[in-house]
């Protein structure tokens, strides 16, 4: 049940493949997102055949849910990550030193999947409803299955303080007054804003972009964030090859006149050589908080 290293390391092309495929939704028909119908849409019909409220009033009604779900979803991201820190959020591999018992890991033990979730649920209501089951029921059983590989894995490597956490601490359901006494933890606010972009993009959209009522345009504005969040984690991470993928993608686009999708791969491609081409780096040393990596 408990997800290996492999899967941990392939975290974050696990979670974009299966929200890929959601979005695609194959088993619905051709490849046309203009013509297909969002879950927004189909929950605002559901609504308003109850007779309670009309079509017209049930639509913002879903877009303002959808909202909230995606601001939950920021604030849960964005104060986890920046209690935990950049290096122990994206590290490839699962970190443990000190129990982190701060900000949000007070309340509960993994706020950075919690808030994942709410994502998630977000973004699930700008595909088709079985795209954003698909969503959903996927997501929501590898990352559990990441949760319980990193509990078994600092359990192993930090024993009774981090058991004693876990009896102290829910897993995903937040406590309201937690019993944990405010550990010292300096929060860094502006890096954690800067890596988590893609559930900022995904607020934006659903709180300002969805009042166009145009889905590939949220769709488009959700793969933007998407991109820019790459972008700047690989600019604060691996410089060298993120200015390789910046420079040759839009030369692709703007030289070759290919579409975006393969102007991105082909600048995927000459980043990832780049970064074969560097001399290895000897392994950070610097002690990390106890919490693992989330994606």
């Amino acid at each position: 049940m408990r997800a290996t290293a492999l899967e941990f390391r392939l975290r974050m092309l696990i979670l974009v493949a299966i929200a890929a495929i959601g979005v695609w939704a194959p088993w619905v028909g051709p490849w046309d997102l203009g013509r297909r119908i969002s879950s927004i849409e189909w929950l605002a019909l559901q609504i308003s055949r109850t007779g309670w409220v009309s079509f017209s009033v049930a639509t913002p009604i879903v877009i303002v849910f959808g909202a909230l779900l995606a601001a939950v979803g920021m604030v849960l991201r964005v104060w986890g990550a920046a209690y935990l820190g950049y290096s122990t959020v994206h590290h490839a591999d699962m970190q443990a030193g000190a129990v982190m018992a701060a900000g949000p890991y007070r309340y509960v033990r993994n706020p950075l999947y919690l808030g994942g979730w709410f994502m998630f649920a977000a973004i699930s209501l700008l595909v088709t409803p079985s795209g954003a089951l698909f969503i959903m029921v996927f997501a929501i059983f590898f990352q559990f299955r990441l949760i319980l590989g990193e509990e078994a894995f600092l359990d192993g490597q930090l024993g009774e303080p981090y058991r004693e956490y876990l009896r102290a601490v829910p897993r995903l359901i937040p406590r309201l007054h937690p019993s944990l006494s405010p550990a010292a933890a300096q929060p860094h606010w502006l890096t954690a804003v800067l890596t988590e972009i893609m559930p900022i993009g995904t607020f934006v959209t659903l709180a300002i972009v969805s009042w166009w009522y145009d889905n590939e345009l949220m769709l488009k504005a959700i793969l933007i964030s998407l991109v820019v969040s790459l972008v700047v984690r690989g600019l604060m991470k691996a410089l060298i090859p993120t200015c390789v993928f910046l420079a040759a993608a839009p030369a692709a686009w703007g030289l070759f006149h290919l579409s975006p999708i393969r102007s991105m791969l082909i600048g995927l491609g000459a980043a990832l050589v780049a970064r074969a081409l560097m001399p290895r780096k000897q392994a950070d040393q610097d002690a990390a908080p106890s919490r693992p990596p989330a994606a």
